[in-house]
């Protein structure tokens, strides 16, 4: 929460960003998909500066140069969306959970990047934002998703069992998927400091559609699953075994 204030603060004098974002949002017939994620990479990268927060990128080649693909992260924390933004040069959107997506400012970055804002337990709902997915990609766009469904600070770069669901759009438009591995996000906000805090994130090898095409939602999430709990246990001292973690039913993630 310190560290929250303490960038509001520094970031005082470009508090006009957020009526500028929000008008900006409900125009999007008048700004052009780039101009509007350049305004939310502005915000994010201005959050990161006056955060005291570094990451290191490393694996940007691996981002296709063209065509859909979806960039499955794992989740860490609130730093999370803002890590992968400020990486990724080429406009793409997210998916959130509804509730959390209300949240001021949040809720103007949502807008301009036309997110999809996902009802937690509310199927019909789910379905439906599917097959807007899938319509979209199949279009070029591209989305950032985090198949944990959720984080706890406590885990810290340990992973909890990937949902399948959410790769039934890339079955539907066939769509390509990058591996992302977050590591240390969950510093930036987990603890009541200023002090500079180091994050890292790792854009793997795509997997491309033909390497899953037949695969049942199920398996493409262990395949995912597998490929960052690797990558986490290369780059830390965790072991393989000790990357993925199960998540007690009756906890509710964030």
């Amino acid at each position: 929460m310190l560290r929250i204030l303490y960038t509001i603060l520094r970031n005082i004098f470009h508090l006009y960003l957020i009526p500028l974002m929000r008008y900006v949002g409900k125009h999007p017939e008048r700004y052009p998909e780039e101009k509007r994620y350049r305004l939310v990479r502005r915000l994010s990268r201005l959050v990161t500066k006056a955060g005291h927060i570094h990451t290191a990128y490393y694996g940007i080649e691996n981002i296709p140069e063209e065509g859909n693909y979806i960039l499955c992260a794992n989740h860490q924390g609130k730093f999370d969306a803002l890590a992968i933004v400020n990486g990724h040069d080429r406009p793409c959107s997210l998916v959130m959970d509804y509730e959390r997506s209300k949240l001021y400012v949040v809720n103007e970055i949502m807008t301009l990047l036309q997110g999809k804002r996902l009802k937690r337990n509310d199927v019909r709902q789910a379905m439906q934002i599917i097959m807007e997915m899938a319509e979209e990609l199949k279009q070029g766009k591209k989305f950032i998703i985090f198949p944990e469904g959720g984080y706890l600070h406590e885990k810290e770069n340990h992973l909890y069992p990937f949902k399948p669901g959410c790769f039934k759009s890339v079955q539907k438009a066939h769509s390509t998927i990058v591996p992302v591995v977050l590591i240390d996000s969950y510093k930036a906000y987990k603890y009541n400091s200023l002090r500079r805090v180091y994050n890292s994130v790792y854009f793997l090898p795509p997997i491309q559609y033909s390497e899953i095409d037949g695969m049942k939602t199920q398996d493409i999430a262990q395949l995912v699953q597998a490929r960052i709990a690797n990558k986490i246990a290369e780059v830390t001292d965790l072991s393989q075994d000790e990357v993925c973690i199960d998540l007690d039913p009756g906890i509710q993630l964030i």
